[in-house]
């Protein structure tokens, strides 16, 4: 049973690139003065941040983005977090990744290659045991999928080494063979959700959850190989979560915090529909999704998280940290809000820039 309404309105036009990216930076440059300094620098919440900053720091003609981005990889001296097993905290491993190939210097991601070098030595795997005792994988939870992989993927990227590559690939099936419900196209955010229910009786599906795993995708893809073996059933995978998603946006252009209970959490959610947004137009600008169905969906989804923006830069209506559906102040803030908004500006930026050529399906 579908539990979204009809659109109630059309799609908004394509949006002017300037101003999309004048919001960007506005966002950004909040985002870099109010640093959210309870978080750590190396940590999984500032730095889901700074993957959106990097993607504004590519179509900025400011060089302030890259700047700080740099700046906060040496005050981290280039290293990862602290837990070596943990996925977590490879998630700033993309942006200083992404930094060694836009300066073509290795020494940044030497902290990184350490750390992956040392898994690879020693892959015994460290997380949690769900259902049964030979059930056991590191990456046991969806968010994992933004964090680890295209973290692995991008220092493959920067050496060369294949071995990372192959690592992210493999560990993805891992966590997509346990946690991807194959009827309903989705991702549980682990294990103690399989048999939870909403309240009207629905299974549970977390939105920014699944957004972590659109993004986790799209973050993939992004460097995975024309020809790799994995890629067809990874672009299939991620056709099969976009139609889901897109059947389940509500009217005003958000997804609520439980996708399939949009009822019971009414409140506006940016995070993950800034995901949302940032993997389906993606997909379009990529010709992976087609058009036609796709692009409304993407740009109402812009338009919302617009109206999340306040005049000084400051993003709101972004879900605390948490695992689940939650209600929650509609003034709370946290920097991966900000990564998901800039992540899905710099694809309408694109599509923007050149909307007829975007996509082609």
């Amino acid at each position: 049973m579908n539990c979204t309404a009809p659109a109630a309105e059309p799609a908004p036009p394509v949006p002017d690139a300037t101003q999309v990216l004048a919001v960007m930076e506005r966002v950004a440059d909040w985002q870099l003065v109010h640093p959210a300094a309870n978080r750590p620098k190396d940590g999984w919440v500032q730095a889901a941040g700074y993957t959106g900053i990097m993607a504004l720091a590519g179509i900025s003609e400011s060089p302030r983005f890259d700047e700080a981005m740099m700046k906060m990889g040496a005050e981290n001296q280039w290293k990862p977090g602290s837990r070596v097993y943990h996925a977590d905290d490879y998630c700033v491993v993309q942006t200083y990744a992404e930094l060694s190939l836009r300066h073509h210097d290795a020494t940044l991601i030497a902290p990184a290659t350490e750390r992956f070098d040392a898994i690879l030595a020693h892959p015994t795997p460290v997380g949690r045991e769900f259902n049964s005792p030979q059930r056991v994988i590191n990456w046991w939870w969806c968010d994992a999928l933004f964090m680890g992989p295209p973290a692995w993927l991008r220092v493959w990227k920067a050496t060369g080494k294949q071995a990372y590559l192959d690592f992210a690939v493999e560990n993805w099936w891992k966590t997509s063979d346990f946690l991807y419900d194959r009827d309903e196209h989705l991702y549980f955010r682990d294990a103690t959700y399989f048999d939870k229910r909403e309240a009207n009786g629905k299974k549970i599906f977390w939105s920014r959850g699944n957004g972590w795993v659109m993004g986790g995708l799209v973050r993939v893809l992004q460097y995975l190989p024309a020809d790799h073996p994995a890629r067809p059933r990874l672009e299939r995978q991620f056709r099969e979560m976009a139609a889901r998603i897109v059947a389940l946006q509500q009217d005003d252009g958000f997804w609520r915090s439980s996708l399939l209970d949009p009822a019971n959490y009414p409140a506006k959610e940016e995070s993950g529909t800034g995901f949302f947004c940032y993997a389906l137009t993606w997909g379009v600008n990529h010709g992976l999704l087609d058009r036609g169905t796709t692009l409304p969906v993407a740009l109402k989804a812009w338009a919302a998280v617009g109206t999340c923006v306040e005049p000084d830069g400051r993003l709101i209506h972004v879900q605390p940290i948490g695992a689940d559906p939650k209600k929650f102040d509609e003034n709370a803030t946290e920097p991966y809000g900000v990564g998901a908004l800039l992540l899905a500006g710099s694809e309408i930026y694109r599509l923007a820039r050149a909307p007829a050529l975007a996509g082609g399906k």
